[in-house]
């Protein structure tokens, strides 16, 4: 037996509460204690409805939170470096772009239409290492295009002039100059064709592959696209994630309700869902101002007892190795979700 002690996550974060204040003055708990864990070189896949808080819990791990969204408390863990959230603490500036960094949807919207993106290359590296030469700068932008097989023409090209799949492929090269080690990427598949999903995620691949960049947080609402880019996938409901695991067992062996719900209402034809009934999720989630008591799934789920409406389910597993959230299943460990939905 080895007495070696297993590599420590690149990212380690526990206890994430993030809220939006409403015009009535209250709080809206968008993420409410969310804790995980990511392994340098991986893609850890965040999924979930419209609302489930994926795109607040990108905007927490990505240090980009701004108001009406406020975070509440918790500590995020980089490459060993901590960083405590609670209090409204500000994060130290020389995080964003080299510890952590954002790629975010909709590519035209991240550039600005009257700059050439060389220019754009120059302000990202002098914004965050100082007085940099032009020259320097935009040698950092041309040899990282070689290294990824993108054409040197876009240094000098407005974002009107390329097409789409290839603004969103410079955007992840800007969000990714100064190699983070912890890349968060937001819905950037959720405009694009199936042609262009498919190489911006192997442009994704190929940056951790060269070491460009420490790991991914890549959130959709797209499980199909996940199933080809992540090697571990969390779902997010209501604020909380009820499951992670590695992506073909979730996928083949949903431990949760919801996420076997979600996986059934999936059009694509998957290998390991094409034979079952594609149907759609009852009901609607629920309002985050007044969140359901117990598991917060069980006024949609088909297997809720009344244990669920009164008790937060257990967590089953671990959060470095996967877990899962309810009630049903610690009742059947064994009992696939397949066979009861």
């Amino acid at each position: 037996m080895s007495d070696t002690a297993p590599a420590a996550p690149l990212v380690r974060a526990r206890g994430l509460r993030a809220a939006y204040r409403s015009q009535r003055g209250s709080d809206v708990v968008a993420v409410d204690d969310v804790s995980l864990e990511l392994s340098g070189g991986q893609v850890l896949g965040i999924a979930g409805e419209s609302g489930s808080g994926k795109s607040t819990l990108a905007a927490v791990l990505s240090l980009t939170a701004r108001p009406p969204l406020s975070v509440l408390g918790g500590e995020l863990t980089i490459d060993g470096e901590q960083l405590d959230l609670s209090g409204g603490r500000r994060p130290p500036r020389t995080w964003r772009g080299s510890v952590v960094s954002l790629l975010p949807q909709g590519a035209m919207n991240s550039l600005s239409a009257t700059t050439r993106v060389g220019d754009l290359a120059v302000d990202v590296v002098r914004a965050h290492r100082g007085r940099v030469r032009r020259a320097d700068a935009l040698d950092l932008l041309t040899d990282r295009l070689d290294a990824l097989d993108l054409p040197r023409r876009v240094v000098d090209s407005y974002p009107h002039q390329l097409s789409g799949g290839m603004r969103q492929r410079v955007v992840t090269v800007l969000s990714t100059l100064l190699d983070p080690k912890l890349l968060i990427a937001d819905e950037p598949t959720s405009a694009l064709d199936v042609s262009t999903q498919r190489a911006l995620t192997e442009l994704l691949r190929e940056l951790l592959h060269r070491g460009l960049v420490g790991g991914i947080v890549f959130v959709t609402h797209d499980l199909p696209v996940l199933r080809a880019v992540a090697d571990r996938i969390a779902i997010m409901y209501a604020g909380q994630l009820v499951e992670v695991g590695d992506t073909a067992g979730l996928i083949d062996d949903p431990r949760h309700p919801y996420t076997a719900a979600l996986l059934a209402s999936v059009l694509v034809p998957e290998p390991q869902i094409r034979t079952r009934r594609v149907g759609g999720i009852a009901g609607a989630p629920p309002d985050l101002a007044a969140p359901p008591t117990g598991c917060r799934f069980h006024p949609r789920c088909s297997l809720a007892t009344d244990v669920c409406a009164e008790q937060s389910p257990p967590l089953l597993g671990t959060i470095g190795a996967g877990y899962s959230t309810c009630w049903w299943r610690a009742e059947h460990p064994d009992e696939p979700l397949e066979a009861r939905l």
